[in-house]
């Protein structure tokens, strides 16, 4: 079976070394607005015979029978139209009480499929072991599955599901993302990729604005002080103003490859200091093949006749070529030259190696 490497190379060019300018909303998160992890387990129903038959839930169906003032026993219960299931979600930072949120439906057990299932009520926890939400609804899968006696066949993932809008919320967690120190209101903007030129002209472009607000607290923070004229009601605003800036976002000389994909990134800042590479390619053919083989001696019937493999092997190098490479300002001509020397995703890999071996590739190596 032939192989191919697929190759994908993404290349940042930017016209007189100007970089894109970006709103400063897309490239920071604000310090205390995230949403919280709930989980919570549950009993789907209503399944054709595609759920699990295994005692957990059984068991779980059982208790919630009797709950209901029906008692059983879970010997009793046989079937495979339930399944446990393991039921997520995310608080948001602003979602409130009485607001309905996405919920995702796992199975735990062995259950061929969740399709026409409905959730029964699951209580939603987060880490401190507090409901703050409710759960159930019938699940949407996005895919299908039939079968017959001798054969099946589905579309997509069918253990795994979505309720739209399938959770209600009875608890809020409300964000907390003003923090007062010594009598002053401070907002914290957090760098989603941390660089100190960045944090730097983001204090400035706040600065022109409001005055002495910004402050560079490492690379990947900056803290801004609410200005005494803005009142509680006046603080979204505030942050909407600050945040609608541009700002050129600095990107750092980086190479990134991944062997197994053959996907190579390279950052607009990377360098090549003067080199001369030579690049060639080694060709390795193999065939098999089987031949019949039909000994025969005079006078004799003791041949016997054998299918025998073998096996043809060919090697051939290519001639390499050193091409010299002057000293490269954009990726703009640093792809240009690699693509000049007609270099595979497998030569790219080894010479970038090589060039940082050799100190010639001015940027950082990450290899995935």
């Amino acid at each position: 079976m032939k192989s191919r490497l697929i190759f994908l190379t993404v290349i940042l060019v930017f016209a007189n070394g100007v970089g894109r300018c970006e709103r400063i909303k897309d490239i920071v998160e604000i310090q205390g607005v995230r949403s919280n992890p709930l989980t919570g387990v549950g009993l789907v129903i209503g399944l054709a015979d595609t759920g699990d038959k295994t005692p957990p839930s059984q068991q779980m169906l059982t208790s919630i029978l009797r709950n209901s003032g029906v008692v059983l026993d879970s010997g009793t219960l046989e079937g495979g139209n339930i399944a446990l299931v393991l039921v997520t979600t995310e608080l948001g930072p602003f979602a409130r009480k009485g607001s309905r949120i996405d919920v995702d439906v796992s199975a735990v057990g062995d259950a061929d499929s969740l399709q026409g299932g409905i959730l029964l009520p699951t209580p939603l926890k987060g880490l401190d072991g507090r409901v703050y939400a409710v759960a159930n609804g019938a699940i949407s899968l996005g895919g299908w599955g039939v079968s017959g006696e001798k054969a099946s066949i589905k579309k997509n993932h069918l253990t795994v599901g979505r309720i739209p809008g399938g959770a209600t919320v009875e608890m809020s967690e409300i964000a907390d993302f003003v923090e007062n120190i010594v009598g002053q209101r401070f907002i914290t903007l957090n760098l989603r990729n941390g660089d100190f030129s960045t944090a730097e002209r983001i204090s400035k472009v706040i600065n022109k604005t409001y005055a002495d607000s910004a402050i560079v607290i490492d690379a990947g923070t900056v803290k801004v002080r609410l200005p005494d004229r803005i009142s509680r009601a006046d603080v979204a605003g505030f942050i909407a103003d600050i945040t609608e800036n541009n700002v050129k976002v600095d990107i750092p000389a980086v190479v990134v490859i991944n062997e197994r994909t053959g996907t190579i990134v390279v950052g607009e800042n990377v360098g090549i200091s003067s080199v001369a590479i030579s690049q060639g390619s080694l060709v390795v053919k193999i065939k098999e093949t089987q031949n019949v083989s039909q000994p025969t001696a005079m006078f004799s019937d003791a041949g016997e006749t054998k299918v025998v493999d073998e096996t043809l092997l060919g090697v051939k190098e290519s001639e390499g070529y050193l091409i010299p490479i002057a000293r490269l300002v954009t990726v703009s001509d640093l792809a240009k030259a690699l693509n000049a020397i007609g270099a595979t995703p497998t030569d790219l890999v080894a010479i970038f190696n090589a060039l940082k071996k050799a100190g010639a590739l001015q940027a950082r190596l990450e290899i995935m």
